[in-house]
């Protein structure tokens, strides 16, 4: 009797043509990234900023052809999983040396932050779901916020859009108080560790934070990176207690379904701040999936990009630029009075 072939596994080739079908897509966000850092070490520009805006130059590509799902993918999951190793940055052990002070400094002009979003969020003719998006990113950390308090927020036709423009909003003016904020500290005659405590503590994005504090002295730009990262550990506290507000007292949305409680990706990002902090994660690997968790928001970036329909984004308005701004002006404002009154 003959011997039958033996069948192939069904699993391995649907894992082959997923993994066909999203390469293409993967692989363009990913060339993108890479032009956008080689930019931005050529030109003195954030990568971030240079990545999204070569993504927005390539939106015909998401609209049709063989990137399609590709860069949907990247756009979210590789995203959530660039998120999620930002824990491998946290260190409690480190920022505890700060004093308990300058912590509640922080997280009090964190807090703040927030809760004035929603203040004046109204006056700007905006309602509660972009009061948390942008003020929750300029509070915390910038993009990296906005895309995780996004995965919290029930969706809507205007999800994309808000995210998007919140995205391009918190990354310019990253880049603007990167270049700003250094001559406001020289004027104000901040000693190293106020400016890093100013820079940290206001600034949004984390390579905007390092960009300015070491551009004053090598004190500052450590302080600034341990502030910084202090405001990135909030990330998953207050995107908790969001989800558990939003659950309890929003609507439900058009589908009928709620978000999680904590994404998967967040519940990551714990963990991996939790074994970070006890000194579990070796030196050599938290740096190395520090580098992997920029790429892969750096190429995540390019993908959000190229989903990027222009014209809607800048359709949502100068109040809603101008709202941005106010948050931005209030968390500065805030950090400098708290420097000023405990030094």
């Amino acid at each position: 009797m003959l011997a039958t072939p033996k069948s192939r596994n069904p699993m391995g080739l649907e894992a082959a043509r997923t993994a066909r079908t999203l390469f293409p897509g993967i692989a363009v966000s990913a060339i993108v990234a890479v032009t956008a850092q080689f930019l931005a070490d050529h030109y003195a520009t954030p990568a971030m900023l240079l990545a999204l805006l070569l993504g927005i130059a390539l939106g015909f590509l998401s609209e049709e052809g063989k990137a399609v799902a590709g860069i949907a993918f990247t756009s979210r999951t590789l995203l959530r999983v660039g998120v999620a190793l930002l824990g491998v940055r946290v260190s409690m052990v480190l920022m505890i040396g700060l004093g308990p002070q300058l912590i509640a400094l922080v997280i009090g002009g964190l807090i703040a932050t927030i809760l004035f979003g929603f203040l004046v969020a109204p006056l700007f003719g905006h309602k509660w779901r972009f009061a948390l998006l942008t003020s929750g990113s300029v509070a915390i950390c910038g993009a990296s916020a906005a895309m995780a308090i996004s995965a919290i927020l029930p969706r809507d036709e205007r999800s994309e859009e808000r995210l998007i423009f919140t995205v391009l909003g918190v990354t310019v003016l990253s880049t603007i108080a990167m270049i700003l904020y250094p001559i406001i500290v020289n004027r104000l005659g901040l000693s190293p560790l106020e400016a890093g405590v100013f820079l940290g503590g206001t600034i949004h994005d984390v390579a905007q934070v390092v960009g300015a504090g070491f551009s004053i002295s090598d004190a500052a730009g450590e302080t600034a990176t341990l502030v910084k990262l202090m405001r990135v550990a909030m990330l998953a506290p207050i995107v908790l207690i969001a989800s558990i507000v939003i659950r309890t007292y929003a609507e439900l949305p058009a589908d009928g379904k709620r978000p999680p409680i904590l994404p998967g990706f967040v519940i990551a990002f714990i963990i991996l701040a939790g074994l970070n902090s006890a000194g579990l994660i070796p030196l050599e690997i938290s740096e190395f999936l520090g580098q992997v968790s920029r790429w892969l928001l750096l190429t995540a970036i390019a993908a959000v990009g190229m989903k990027t329909n222009l014209k809607q984004v800048l359709s949502v308005g100068g109040a809603a630029i101008a709202l941005i701004v106010v948050e931005t002006l209030f968390i500065a404002g805030l950090i400098l009075a708290g420097i000023h009154i405990l030094t």
